[in-house]
């Protein structure tokens, strides 16, 4: 075995779905054509935490085809499947360690398992990753040249550790490029977390109320799909501009200690702690579902629905039923990422431009290291334009450009009325 997954017979089946999810990632093998020829990244090593699915295969193969060694490891313990797992190590060749369902014990050999390897590059999806090899490996991440982080919750650990002067090389995030914001966060946490909800209790969404937490750009693509499947959407805030933004899109803003008690549905997404908790559970009515869509297993105080339960009983796969003074509140997943631990993530044509920024960003550091002191960054402003073109290109689509007189308009002053 090329690493730790649970079984090599699954690599048949994970090889038929990676290249399944291959055909939808027009963007990133466009990217993969030229560094094939090119291999711009021989020799590196890059140490990947991300979640184990057929999109991720498909970038670890193309980081592989460009000449690094790639070694990953999954993000989260319910998003692995194991069929890819086996295939990435079976038949490509990437070290990969991850077992759905893992301990959390287990979790973190396989973090250190890919640090073990002394990258020069890190690839993350929470920070968990960068947050270990800083805390137990220091000598090694002195080393690093750099890294990516995918998604918010890990672009906000990350910046705490550079304002606190821990972060000792540059991470990009990946997480606030534009192209990622408008398929991975909105459309894609939109669809995926829906699919999660229908795959996991079969409910009808029409006529519900729908309880968002958080309308960052997850939120708006979740509350613009749920409306669509005719849910009455509620959304709590604790960002006055983002909740005026939800008000003027059309949609009922209050605090959370006022959703709970007409709540049918509550999805969170923040990247915060505790987000429904003790309280908000006690004002709950019968029947309610409880999900999660932010990256860590934090927003939903399980532990204090736990205390409240007089018995906890699996309804359904994933479903797990609460009972609360003769109320019945229904938790997903555990409370983990519903649309991954639930249905299948997003769908590869959404994955195809977060991945694009993460093979992107990862070249752009490489060739840069030496200008770049640690800290935060954003992805260069011509990565983003670039993959947006190939996105375009791939769908057969074209757009105007600038004429010499109107680029000569836009960068002068002297021209008015």
């Amino acid at each position: 075995m090329n690493g730790h997954y649970k079984d090599p017979a699954l690599a048949a089946e994970g090889v038929r779905r990676i290249q399944w999810a291959e055909q939808e990632m027009k963007v990133l093998w466009a990217i993969n054509e030229e560094w094939q020829k090119t291999k711009p990244l021989k020799g590196l090593k890059i140490a990947a935490c991300l979640h184990v699915t057929t999109e991720t295969a498909n970038l670890m193969r193309v980081l592989a085809n460009a000449g690094a060694q790639v070694f990953l490891c999954a993000s989260n313990p319910l998003s692995t499947q194991d069929d890819v797992a086996a295939a990435l190590g079976e038949v490509y060749g990437i070290a990969t360690y991850a077992v759905r369902g893992e301990d959390r014990a287990t979790y973190y050999e396989h973090l250190q398992a890919v640090l073990a390897q002394d990258p020069h590059l890190t690839m993350d999806d929470g920070a968990d990753l960068v947050s270990t090899l800083h805390s137990r490996f220091p000598e090694k991440a002195g080393k690093v040249l750099g890294g990516t982080e995918e998604t918010t919750t890990g672009v906000i650990r990350l910046r705490a550790m550079a304002e606190a002067g821990e972060l000792k090389y540059p991470i990009v995030a990946v997480n606030d490029a534009y192209t990622k914001h408008l398929f991975d966060n909105r459309y894609g946490t939109g669809q995926s977390t829906i699919d999660g909800i229908l795959r996991l209790t079969n409910h009808l969404l029409a006529g519900k109320n729908f309880v968002v937490a958080g309308y960052g750009w997850c939120g708006k693509g979740l509350a613009m799909r749920a409306r669509g499947m005719g849910a009455n959407v509620i959304v709590t805030e604790v960002d006055p501009m983002k909740a005026l933004e939800a008000v003027m899109d059309g949609y009922r803003v209050m605090p959370m200690e006022e959703a709970a008690s007409i709540g049918d549905i509550f999805v969170t997404v923040t990247g915060n702690i505790n987000v429904l908790d003790r309280h908000h559970f006690a004002l709950m009515k019968d029947g309610a579902i409880v999900a999660n869509s932010g990256h860590f297993d934090v927003e939903i105080n399980v532990k204090a629905l736990k205390e409240m339960s007089s018995e906890v009983r699996e309804a359904r796969a994933g479903v797990e039923e609460y009972t609360l003074d003769g109320r019945k509140v229904y938790l997903l997943c555990q409370g983990r990422l519903v649309n991954l631990a639930g249905a299948e993530g997003h769908p590869a044509v959404v994955m195809d431009l977060s991945f694009a920024n993460q093979a992107l960003s990862v070249h752009w550091l490489y060739t840069k290291q030496e200008q770049i002191p640690p800290q935060v960054l954003a992805v260069p402003e011509h990565l983003d334009k670039q993959i947006a073109e190939l996105k375009l290109r791939s769908m057969g689509l074209a757009i105007d450009t600038l004429t010499p007189e109107q680029e000569e308009y836009l960068s002068s002053w002297q021209l008015g009325t």
